[in-house]
């Protein structure tokens, strides 16, 4: 398995990797496609960010994630840079996927220049094992989720 820095559109990650952002969290707060795939076409850069990563494995795409100066936490804007979208495909799934692309956060975040790294979620054990320091409980005002924890990457 193989970490890479999505950077075409015109590839078969690209578009699995659409169809994962889309089905997430696209279609269920009413986002069209054109506005998932220009957002995601949008997050293929190389020198600054938003970039996004894909997990392959004999050329399938496994899982992703991106580094972001924004995400959806409107309640704490004051808090950036972000590893967002952390998605692991559910055939995939306990294959030690989320593992391997969290090994390569940190590097590829100081290759962004980012000092530290924030990410907010619902789950409870994950992150840490990675390294990553439970900060403090935020409000997200989302109605299915409105309490989640927010956490710091120091590198």
């Amino acid at each position: 398995m193989e970490i890479v820095k999505l950077t075409d559109k015109n590839t078969p990650e690209f578009e699995m990797v659409f169809k994962w952002n889309y089905d997430w969290w696209g279609k269920p707060n009413g986002k069209s496609e054109e506005e998932v795939r220009c957002i995601l076409e949008n997050s293929l850069m190389t020198e600054r960010l938003p970039q996004t990563f894909v997990a392959l494995e004999d050329g399938e795409a496994l899982g992703m994630y991106q580094l972001s100066m924004h995400d959806d936490l409107v309640s704490r804007p004051d808090i950036y840079p972000w590893l967002i979208n952390v998605y692991v495909d559910e055939k995939f799934r306990g294959r030690g996927v989320c593992a391997q692309m969290m090994r390569t956060v940190a590097d590829n975040a100081r290759k962004a220049n980012l000092p530290e790294l924030y990410l907010y979620t619902k789950h409870v054990g994950l992150y840490e094992k990675y390294g990553w320091e439970f900060v403090e409980y935020v409000k997200t005002f989302d109605e299915n989720s409105p309490i989640e924890r927010l956490y710091k990457l120091n590198y």
